[in-house]
Protein backbone atom coordinates (compact mmCIF):
# COMPACT_ATOMS: atom_id res chain seq x y z
CA UNK A 1 0.00 0.00 0.00
CA UNK A 2 1.77 3.17 -1.24
CA UNK A 3 -0.81 5.62 0.08
CA UNK A 4 0.38 9.07 1.11
CA UNK A 5 -2.99 10.85 1.60
CA UNK A 6 -6.12 9.36 3.15
CA UNK A 7 -9.63 10.71 3.51
CA UNK A 8 -11.90 9.20 6.15
CA UNK A 9 -15.66 9.58 6.30
CA UNK A 10 -16.39 9.08 10.01
CA UNK A 11 -19.55 7.50 11.37
CA UNK A 12 -20.67 5.78 14.56
CA UNK A 13 -19.89 2.20 13.59
CA UNK A 14 -18.60 2.06 9.98
CA UNK A 15 -15.81 4.19 8.47
CA UNK A 16 -15.23 4.67 4.75
CA UNK A 17 -11.58 5.18 3.71
CA UNK A 18 -10.21 6.54 0.45
CA UNK A 19 -6.43 6.57 -0.05
CA UNK A 20 -4.38 8.26 -2.79
CA UNK A 21 -0.71 7.88 -3.73
CA UNK A 22 1.84 10.63 -4.34
CA UNK A 23 0.53 11.25 -7.87
CA UNK A 24 -3.05 11.67 -6.66
CA UNK A 25 -4.33 8.38 -8.06
CA UNK A 26 -6.49 6.07 -5.95
CA UNK A 27 -4.34 3.64 -3.97
CA UNK A 28 -7.17 1.75 -2.29
CA UNK A 29 -10.60 2.14 -0.78
CA UNK A 30 -11.77 0.33 2.31
CA UNK A 31 -14.73 0.09 4.66
CA UNK A 32 -13.86 -0.62 8.30
CA UNK A 33 -15.81 -1.20 11.48
CA UNK A 34 -14.98 0.75 14.63
CA UNK A 35 -13.13 -2.24 16.10
CA UNK A 36 -10.94 -2.64 12.99
CA UNK A 37 -10.20 1.06 12.56
CA UNK A 38 -7.17 1.70 14.80
CA UNK A 39 -5.61 -1.71 14.14
CA UNK A 40 -5.66 -1.00 10.41
CA UNK A 41 -3.93 2.39 10.73
CA UNK A 42 -1.38 1.03 13.21
CA UNK A 43 0.01 -1.09 10.35
CA UNK A 44 0.19 1.75 7.83
CA UNK A 45 3.25 3.98 7.31
CA UNK A 46 2.75 7.63 8.37
CA UNK A 47 0.24 9.38 6.09
CA UNK A 48 -1.56 12.69 5.76
CA UNK A 49 -5.09 11.98 6.98
CA UNK A 50 -8.10 14.22 6.49
CA UNK A 51 -11.17 14.12 8.72
CA UNK A 52 -14.41 16.04 8.36
CA UNK A 53 -15.30 17.91 11.57
CA UNK A 54 -18.10 16.05 13.36
CA UNK A 55 -18.87 14.39 16.69
CA UNK A 56 -15.91 12.25 17.74
CA UNK A 57 -13.49 13.78 15.21
CA UNK A 58 -11.19 15.16 17.92
CA UNK A 59 -10.95 11.75 19.59
CA UNK A 60 -10.05 9.91 16.38
CA UNK A 61 -7.61 12.69 15.42
CA UNK A 62 -5.75 12.21 18.73
CA UNK A 63 -5.69 8.43 18.31
CA UNK A 64 -4.35 8.61 14.75
CA UNK A 65 -1.77 11.24 15.77
CA UNK A 66 -0.46 8.86 18.45
CA UNK A 67 0.05 6.26 15.71
CA UNK A 68 2.39 8.67 13.90
CA UNK A 69 0.03 10.07 11.25
CA UNK A 70 -0.43 13.75 10.39
CA UNK A 71 -4.11 14.51 10.93
CA UNK A 72 -6.00 17.56 9.67
CA UNK A 73 -9.64 18.36 10.30
CA UNK A 74 -11.72 20.15 7.66
CA UNK A 75 -15.01 22.01 7.98
CA UNK A 76 -17.82 20.26 6.02
CA UNK A 77 -18.52 23.42 3.99
CA UNK A 78 -15.03 23.20 2.47
CA UNK A 79 -15.40 19.51 1.63
CA UNK A 80 -18.73 19.83 -0.17
CA UNK A 81 -17.33 21.41 -3.39
CA UNK A 82 -15.17 18.31 -3.93
CA UNK A 83 -18.04 15.80 -3.73
CA UNK A 84 -18.58 14.24 -7.16
CA UNK A 85 -22.00 13.05 -8.24
CA UNK A 86 -24.38 11.87 -5.50
CA UNK A 87 -23.64 12.05 -1.80
CA UNK A 88 -22.63 8.74 -0.21
CA UNK A 89 -19.87 7.48 2.08
CA UNK A 90 -17.56 6.55 -0.81
CA UNK A 91 -17.85 9.95 -2.51
CA UNK A 92 -17.52 11.78 0.82
CA UNK A 93 -14.27 9.97 1.66
CA UNK A 94 -12.93 10.71 -1.82
CA UNK A 95 -13.84 14.39 -1.44
CA UNK A 96 -12.11 14.60 1.96
CA UNK A 97 -8.98 13.00 0.49
CA UNK A 98 -8.99 15.55 -2.32
CA UNK A 99 -9.69 18.52 -0.03
CA UNK A 100 -6.96 17.71 2.51
CA UNK A 101 -4.33 17.70 -0.26
CA UNK A 102 -5.15 21.24 -1.44
CA UNK A 103 -2.31 23.66 -0.59
CA UNK A 104 -4.59 26.57 0.38
CA UNK A 105 -7.19 24.60 2.32
CA UNK A 106 -8.16 25.99 5.75
CA UNK A 107 -8.17 23.50 8.60
CA UNK A 108 -9.84 23.40 12.01
CA UNK A 109 -7.47 23.66 15.01
CA UNK A 110 -7.29 20.36 16.92
CA UNK A 111 -8.46 20.23 20.53
CA UNK A 112 -6.67 18.71 23.49
CA UNK A 113 -8.36 16.81 26.33
CA UNK A 114 -8.10 19.91 28.54
CA UNK A 115 -9.80 22.06 25.90
CA UNK A 116 -12.59 19.55 25.51
CA UNK A 117 -13.12 19.47 29.29
CA UNK A 118 -13.41 23.24 29.35
CA UNK A 119 -15.65 23.30 26.30
CA UNK A 120 -17.91 20.65 27.87
CA UNK A 121 -18.32 22.92 30.91
CA UNK A 122 -19.42 25.77 28.67
CA UNK A 123 -21.75 23.60 26.58
CA UNK A 124 -23.55 22.22 29.63
CA UNK A 125 -23.76 25.66 31.23
CA UNK A 126 -25.17 27.10 28.00
CA UNK A 127 -27.88 24.41 27.92
CA UNK A 128 -28.80 25.10 31.54
CA UNK A 129 -29.06 28.84 30.83
CA UNK A 130 -31.34 28.11 27.87
CA UNK A 131 -33.48 25.80 30.00
CA UNK A 132 -33.78 28.55 32.61
CA UNK A 133 -34.75 31.13 30.00
CA UNK A 134 -37.38 28.78 28.55
CA UNK A 135 -38.79 28.09 32.02
CA UNK A 136 -39.06 31.80 32.86
CA UNK A 137 -40.72 32.61 29.53
CA UNK A 138 -43.19 29.74 29.87
CA UNK A 139 -44.11 30.71 33.43
CA UNK A 140 -44.53 34.37 32.48
CA UNK A 141 -46.85 33.36 29.62
CA UNK A 142 -48.95 31.09 31.86
CA UNK A 143 -49.36 33.80 34.49
CA UNK A 144 -50.49 36.28 31.86
CA UNK A 145 -53.59 34.12 31.22
CA UNK A 146 -54.59 34.75 34.84
CA UNK A 147 -54.10 38.51 34.67
CA UNK A 148 -50.65 38.45 36.33
CA UNK A 149 -48.07 40.42 34.33
CA UNK A 150 -44.40 40.26 35.25
CA UNK A 151 -41.76 42.62 33.88
CA UNK A 152 -39.04 41.36 31.56
CA UNK A 153 -35.75 40.30 33.12
CA UNK A 154 -34.92 37.26 35.19
CA UNK A 155 -33.97 39.27 38.28
CA UNK A 156 -37.37 40.98 38.33
CA UNK A 157 -39.01 37.59 37.76
CA UNK A 158 -37.25 36.05 40.78
CA UNK A 159 -38.26 38.96 43.02
CA UNK A 160 -41.91 39.06 41.97
CA UNK A 161 -42.74 35.33 41.75
CA UNK A 162 -42.92 34.69 45.54
CA UNK A 163 -45.18 37.73 45.89
CA UNK A 164 -47.49 36.37 43.17
CA UNK A 165 -47.74 33.00 44.93
CA UNK A 166 -48.52 34.64 48.27
CA UNK A 167 -51.12 37.05 46.84
CA UNK A 168 -54.55 35.60 47.69
CA UNK A 169 -56.40 38.27 45.70
CA UNK A 170 -55.20 37.28 42.23
CA UNK A 171 -57.08 34.78 40.03
CA UNK A 172 -54.66 31.88 40.45
CA UNK A 173 -56.48 28.65 41.28
CA UNK A 174 -55.02 26.19 43.83
CA UNK A 175 -53.91 23.88 41.00
CA UNK A 176 -52.23 26.71 39.10
CA UNK A 177 -50.60 28.00 42.27
CA UNK A 178 -49.17 24.53 42.88
CA UNK A 179 -47.77 24.29 39.34
CA UNK A 180 -46.24 27.77 39.49
CA UNK A 181 -44.65 26.88 42.84
CA UNK A 182 -43.13 23.82 41.14
CA UNK A 183 -41.77 26.08 38.39
CA UNK A 184 -40.23 28.33 41.06
CA UNK A 185 -38.55 25.32 42.65
CA UNK A 186 -37.14 24.23 39.28
CA UNK A 187 -35.84 27.76 38.74
CA UNK A 188 -33.99 27.64 42.07
CA UNK A 189 -32.47 24.26 41.12
CA UNK A 190 -31.32 25.59 37.75
CA UNK A 191 -29.80 28.66 39.43
CA UNK A 192 -27.85 26.38 41.76
CA UNK A 193 -26.59 24.18 38.92
CA UNK A 194 -25.54 27.19 36.83
CA UNK A 195 -23.73 28.66 39.85
CA UNK A 196 -21.89 25.34 40.31
CA UNK A 197 -20.69 25.42 36.70
CA UNK A 198 -19.69 29.07 37.11
CA UNK A 199 -17.49 28.02 40.04
CA UNK A 200 -15.82 25.33 37.92
CA UNK A 201 -15.19 27.82 35.13
CA UNK A 202 -13.80 30.37 37.61
CA UNK A 203 -11.43 27.71 38.95
CA UNK A 204 -10.04 27.12 35.44
CA UNK A 205 -9.83 30.88 34.98
CA UNK A 206 -7.76 31.41 38.13
CA UNK A 207 -5.38 28.58 37.18
CA UNK A 208 -4.68 29.91 33.66
CA UNK A 209 -2.19 32.72 33.13
CA UNK A 210 -3.46 33.29 29.57
CA UNK A 211 -7.04 33.72 30.82
CA UNK A 212 -5.85 36.20 33.44
CA UNK A 213 -4.16 38.30 30.76
CA UNK A 214 -7.17 38.18 28.42
CA UNK A 215 -9.45 39.34 31.25
CA UNK A 216 -7.59 42.66 31.41
CA UNK A 217 -9.33 43.60 28.11
CA UNK A 218 -12.55 45.55 28.52
CA UNK A 219 -15.54 43.28 27.88
CA UNK A 220 -13.62 40.06 28.53
CA UNK A 221 -14.28 38.25 31.82
CA UNK A 222 -13.85 34.68 33.12
CA UNK A 223 -16.64 33.24 30.94
CA UNK A 224 -15.36 34.85 27.72
CA UNK A 225 -11.67 34.14 28.45
CA UNK A 226 -12.16 30.44 29.22
CA UNK A 227 -14.50 29.99 26.23
CA UNK A 228 -11.81 31.50 23.98
CA UNK A 229 -9.11 29.18 25.30
CA UNK A 230 -11.42 26.17 24.89
CA UNK A 231 -12.24 27.07 21.28
CA UNK A 232 -8.95 28.48 19.98
CA UNK A 233 -6.21 26.44 21.61
CA UNK A 234 -3.11 27.05 19.49
CA UNK A 235 -3.17 30.67 18.29
CA UNK A 236 -0.59 29.85 15.59
CA UNK A 237 -3.42 28.54 13.40
CA UNK A 238 -4.42 32.17 12.83
CA UNK A 239 -2.11 34.36 10.74
CA UNK A 240 -3.20 37.65 12.30
CA UNK A 241 -5.92 39.33 14.31
CA UNK A 242 -8.18 39.81 11.32
CA UNK A 243 -7.98 36.08 10.59
CA UNK A 244 -9.23 35.36 14.12
CA UNK A 245 -12.01 37.96 13.80
CA UNK A 246 -13.07 36.40 10.48
CA UNK A 247 -13.04 32.92 12.06
CA UNK A 248 -15.41 34.25 14.71
CA UNK A 249 -17.74 35.72 12.07
CA UNK A 250 -17.13 39.34 13.12
CA UNK A 251 -16.11 40.72 9.72
CA UNK A 252 -18.40 41.88 6.86
CA UNK A 253 -19.64 39.49 4.22
CA UNK A 254 -18.63 40.36 0.68
CA UNK A 255 -20.71 40.28 -2.49
CA UNK A 256 -18.29 42.00 -4.86
CA UNK A 257 -17.86 41.77 -8.61
CA UNK A 258 -15.33 43.44 -10.89
CA UNK A 259 -14.48 46.86 -9.50
CA UNK A 260 -17.66 47.14 -7.43
CA UNK A 261 -16.91 46.06 -3.86
CA UNK A 262 -20.01 45.50 -1.78
CA UNK A 263 -19.84 44.80 1.95
CA UNK A 264 -22.85 43.40 3.80
CA UNK A 265 -23.51 42.56 7.46
CA UNK A 266 -21.14 40.40 9.48
CA UNK A 267 -20.62 36.87 8.17
CA UNK A 268 -21.72 35.15 11.43
CA UNK A 269 -19.44 32.20 10.66
CA UNK A 270 -17.70 30.11 13.26
CA UNK A 271 -18.74 29.52 16.85
CA UNK A 272 -22.06 31.27 17.54
CA UNK A 273 -21.66 30.90 21.31
CA UNK A 274 -18.21 32.51 21.33
CA UNK A 275 -19.27 35.35 19.03
CA UNK A 276 -22.31 36.03 21.22
CA UNK A 277 -20.16 36.19 24.36
CA UNK A 278 -17.76 38.67 22.76
CA UNK A 279 -20.61 40.92 21.59
CA UNK A 280 -22.33 40.78 24.99
CA UNK A 281 -19.05 41.67 26.67
CA UNK A 282 -18.55 44.56 24.24
CA UNK A 283 -22.09 45.75 24.96
CA UNK A 284 -21.22 46.30 28.62
CA UNK A 285 -18.30 48.52 27.57
CA UNK A 286 -20.35 50.49 25.04
CA UNK A 287 -22.96 51.26 27.71
CA UNK A 288 -20.29 52.89 29.90
CA UNK A 289 -18.36 54.78 27.23
CA UNK A 290 -20.37 58.02 27.64
CA UNK A 291 -18.92 58.66 31.09
CA UNK A 292 -15.28 58.02 30.15
CA UNK A 293 -12.70 60.00 28.21
CA UNK A 294 -10.02 57.42 27.39
CA UNK A 295 -9.07 56.74 23.75
CA UNK A 296 -11.12 53.54 23.47
CA UNK A 297 -14.26 55.16 24.89
CA UNK A 298 -13.94 58.09 22.47
CA UNK A 299 -13.55 55.66 19.56
CA UNK A 300 -16.59 53.62 20.65
CA UNK A 301 -18.62 56.79 21.20
CA UNK A 302 -17.84 58.07 17.71
CA UNK A 303 -19.00 54.78 16.14
CA UNK A 304 -22.14 54.74 18.27
CA UNK A 305 -23.03 58.27 17.18
CA UNK A 306 -22.44 57.50 13.50
CA UNK A 307 -23.64 53.90 13.19
CA UNK A 308 -25.77 53.16 16.24
CA UNK A 309 -25.44 51.14 19.43
CA UNK A 310 -25.50 47.60 17.98
CA UNK A 311 -22.89 48.27 15.30
CA UNK A 312 -20.65 49.84 17.92
CA UNK A 313 -20.92 46.63 19.98
CA UNK A 314 -19.93 44.46 17.00
CA UNK A 315 -17.08 46.83 16.08
CA UNK A 316 -15.70 46.62 19.62
CA UNK A 317 -16.06 42.82 19.63
CA UNK A 318 -14.04 42.76 16.38
CA UNK A 319 -11.36 45.00 17.92
CA UNK A 320 -11.25 42.80 21.05
CA UNK A 321 -10.77 39.69 18.89
CA UNK A 322 -7.73 41.31 17.24
CA UNK A 323 -6.34 42.37 20.64
CA UNK A 324 -6.84 38.82 21.93
CA UNK A 325 -4.82 37.46 19.01
CA UNK A 326 -2.00 39.94 19.69
CA UNK A 327 -1.85 39.05 23.41
CA UNK A 328 -1.85 35.30 22.76
CA UNK A 329 0.48 35.36 19.76
CA UNK A 330 3.10 37.63 21.35
CA UNK A 331 2.60 36.52 24.97
CA UNK A 332 2.00 40.08 26.11
CA UNK A 333 -0.19 41.92 28.62
CA UNK A 334 -2.89 44.33 27.49
CA UNK A 335 -1.92 47.99 27.55
CA UNK A 336 -4.72 50.47 27.02
CA UNK A 337 -4.17 53.29 24.53
CA UNK A 338 -3.13 56.58 26.09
Amino acid sequence: MDATTIGIDLAKNVFQIHAADATGKTAFTKRLSRKQFLAFFANLPPCLIGLEVCGGANYWARQLHQLGHEVRQISPQFVKPYVQSNKNDYNDAQAICEAVSRPHMRFVPPKSIEQQDLQALHRIRMRLVRDRTALVNQTRGLLREYGVFLALGIHSFRDRLPQVLEDAENELTPLTREMIADQAQRLRELDQRIAAYDQRINLHFRQSDVCQRLATIGGVGPIVATALIAAIGDIRYFKNGRHLAAWLGLVPRQHSSGEKPRLLGISKRGDTYLRTLLIHGARSVVRRCDTREDALSRWVRSIKERRGFNRACVALANKNARIIWALMAHDETYRAAA
